[in-house]
């Protein structure tokens, strides 16, 4: 089984996903063999700069790890790979919006301007939960540079090497009660979902709606995510 090549993906498809629902989820982006690869890094102390314990700082239970600068290849070959066919998309919902940033064809020059702005920090993290852990709704922004979209990969295979841990995204609108949603996941799968805002057309215009997401009780096994965050933190 091969990963699956990002210009095989259906872009146009993961477009119109991301407008209706906020995520789109992508089959197959890594292999069983890249997963459990991944996966195995968090027991290194290498490709890391700092360590999370979720339940110290009230987000959750489980932790997470921040790769350092250079990335592991296949983490950056992803940012690199999948930024370019998400910025047009950024860059669409922005006008829809009226925000007046734009994001550049390449990854390279988005980060030079993060890091321009004082964003130096790589922000591509390992999640790794156990029984009864889980992540509460949140949204990844770690400076005034915001790419609005981000890649979540699940990298154990639910039933087999966990069960529970659903990951969950909530949406508000204005003056509506908040909508859930369940992305269903297996290993190797990717999700690009807003980080946290995206637009909707109403009857008097576009308007905008936040959106959070985590991961909800794991109940048993282990459980590791890839997250991959296109912009970098203060």
């Amino acid at each position: 089984m091969s990963a699956r090549d990002p210009d095989g993906v259906d872009w146009a498809q993961v477009g119109s996903d991301l407008d209706a629902q906020g995520s789109a989820v992508i089959q197959g982006l890594l292999t069983p063999e890249q997963c459990r690869s991944l996966a195995a890094l968090y027991a290194e102390p290498k490709p890391f700069r700092s360590r999370v314990v979720m339940e110290r700082h009230g987000f959750g239970r489980g932790e997470y790890k921040y790769f350092d600068y250079p990335l592991p290849a296949r983490v950056a070959g992803l940012r690199e790979s999948i930024y370019p066919r998400l910025a047009p998309i950024a860059n669409r919902w922005n006008e829809a919006m009226g925000i007046d940033a734009r994001f550049p064809a390449q990854h390279a020059e988005f980060i030079a301007r993060c890091h321009a702005a004082g964003q130096l920090r790589p922000t591509p993290l390992l999640l790794q939960y156990g029984p009864d852990d889980y992540n509460c709704l949140h949204q990844d922004l770690y400076g005034e540079q915001v790419f609005p979209l981000q890649l979540v990969l699940l990298l154990s295979e639910p039933g087999r090497d966990f069960t529970g841990g659903e990951f969950v995204m909530t949406e508000q609108r204005p003056r509506m009660q908040s909508r859930p949603m369940v992305l269903p996941l297996h290993q190797g799968d990717g999700a690009v979902i807003a980080v946290h805002q995206r637009p909707v057309q109403g009857t008097r215009g576009v308007y905008r709606v936040n959106l959070r997401h985590g991961v909800s009780r794991v109940r048993s096994g282990r459980r590791h995510t890839l997250g991959i965050i296109f912009h970098d933190a203060t």
